[in-house]
């Protein structure tokens, strides 16, 4: 059954969220009385319609229904899940949490405040143990951490199904266990800010500097092992132990102004925005979140191939939306793949390189074998099939951002062998992009000789033979 979001709010923040619930399948509902609210959402779907899916070897969920409404009682009407998005006003925000409530009691309630505590969010509200921070972080339908705050009014209960629903999103609900202001991670933007500001305004730096020492250094490690195991990583063989010695002294000495906040004069706002504008206005926008999101992409699918950090929780998520092949409707070839193809896959001439076409394939050919039963666990238990010839043919550029499926045919299957023919075609108008012609031969894994695969899998694998000869 189709689960249901309601977006109240549909910023910048409240369009990211639209995007990761509707491309998992959900139904979403919007309320935003600001005139351009479709337009702004419908530019944030563009971005995340060509992002998150690069993320997944697979396709996700067929896409939900979105539709927008004039108030926030027929928004949140039937809804499972309530995201509020609304301006930092707190007053504000009391107010659309009680109309939410009236419309739909019972509902779970997660707020996207970035500062304001669940406690207070709760003042005066007819049922508080519904209501709880989940703040994201932009771009929200690529970046998965969701701080997930209570209060001492919150259910457990709610917390939990909070926490289940926002997994099965391919986030990461990260349970803050005490309420404070402004959770964890903006407490360290905030001081990094703060910093930063100083040193543009001493002269010390400028803005693209500042970035520049952040994207060439530790912003690349912090992005995949966070700042506690980096510095374990520092310490050497010693470890933590060894460099809370060598550098904790350090803490004494007056290097940060984290405690002092300079003038916010419209000088250093002119100096600033000069300087911002120098480094990044001659792109707009919406080319810099392409850039931005495309950056992400490739990060995290790299960290996807190690099993680190967000790459393993999005091997995770894969693995609850990844389908079973689906016969074609004569029933004489296999859907082996449907997915679109990641930016990390194209070359100087822009289209897909001749290596992916074999990754494709050869992930085609997995789904292949473990349609036949030739799965991990059987891989597990000693026998496989390797590969031991292809035959790729390449009729048709394919590029990033475009959605791709393999239809592939059993087309010899007696005794060891296993023979594929593999169509990747364009899911929008099912043109052959490529073809792929693959012999296997099913070995033991123990001797690393060919043999004969077990009975069970023989039967499927012939069966499949002659449901798919011409």
């Amino acid at each position: 059954m189709t689960k249901t979001a309601a977006i109240i709010g549909g910023g910048v923040i409240g369009g990211g969220w639209a995007a990761r619930f509707l491309l998992n399948g959900w139904d979403v509902r919007v309320f935003d009385p600001d005139p351009q609210a479709e337009r702004k959402i419908a530019e944030v779907l563009g971005n995340a319609r060509g992002a998150l899916p690069m993320l997944y070897d697979t396709a996700l969920p067929e896409e939900g229904t979105l539709s927008f409404h004039g108030s926030i009682a027929e928004a949140v009407e039937g809804a499972d899940w309530v995201q509020e998005s609304v301006s930092e006003r707190l007053d504000l925000k009391h107010k659309v949490l009680a109309e939410i409530q009236t419309a739909n009691a019972g509902v779970l309630i997660g707020s996207s405040t970035s500062g304001f505590k669940p406690s207070e969010l709760q003042e005066g509200a007819q049922d508080p143990s519904t209501i709880m921070v989940t703040h994201p972080f932009n771009p929200v339908y690529l970046l998965p951490l969701i701080e997930l705050v209570p209060s001492e009014a919150t259910a457990p209960e709610a917390i939990a199904r909070a926490s289940e629903m926002l997994t099965a999103l391919g986030l990461y609900p990260l349970h803050v266990r005490k309420e404070i202001d402004a959770h964890i991670a903006d407490r360290f933007l905030e001081a990094v800010w703060r910093e930063a500001l100083w040193l543009v305004k001493d002269g010390i730096a400028t803005t693209e500097e500042i970035d520049n020492a952040i994207r060439y250094g530790f912003g690349i490690r912090w992005a995949q092992m966070g700042l506690f195991e980096t510095y374990r990583v520092a310490g050497g063989e010693a470890g933590m132990r060894h460099f809370m010695a060598q550098f904790g002294p350090c803490l004494k000495w007056p290097w940060t102004k984290l405690m002092d906040v300079p003038e916010f004069t419209d000088e250093l706002v002119d100096l600033i925005a000069d300087q911002s504008d120098a480094q990044s206005g001659h792109l707009s926008i919406r080319e810099l979140e392409r850039k931005r999101d495309r950056n992400l992409i490739a990060m995290m699918r790299a960290l996807r191939q190690q099993g680190n950090a967000s790459g393993r929780l999005i091997n995770d998520h894969q693995k609850t939306i990844r389908p079973a092949p689906v016969a074609s409707e004569d029933g004489r070839a296999l859907r082996s793949q449907r997915r679109m193809v990641p930016v990390d896959w194209t070359d100087v001439n822009g289209h897909m390189n001749e290596g992916r076409y074999g990754q494709i394939f050869s992930d085609a050919a997995e789904e292949v074998m473990a349609h036949v039963g030739a799965d991990d666990a059987y891989v597990q238990a000693g026998n496989s099939y390797f590969t031991v010839e292809t035959t790729v043919k390449y009729l048709a550029e394919t590029h990033a951002g475009e959605m791709v499926e393999v239809w592939s045919r059993v087309t010899e299957g007696a005794g060891k062998k296993l023979r594929c023919l593999h169509e990747m075609r364009r899911a929008s108008d099912g043109e052959i992009l490529a073809t792929c012609d693959q012999f296997m031969l099913h070995v033991s894994l123990e001797t690393r000789r060919t043999c004969d695969p077990l009975p069970e899998v023989q039967a499927r694998v012939e069966a499949l033979a002659a449901a798919h000869k011409e």
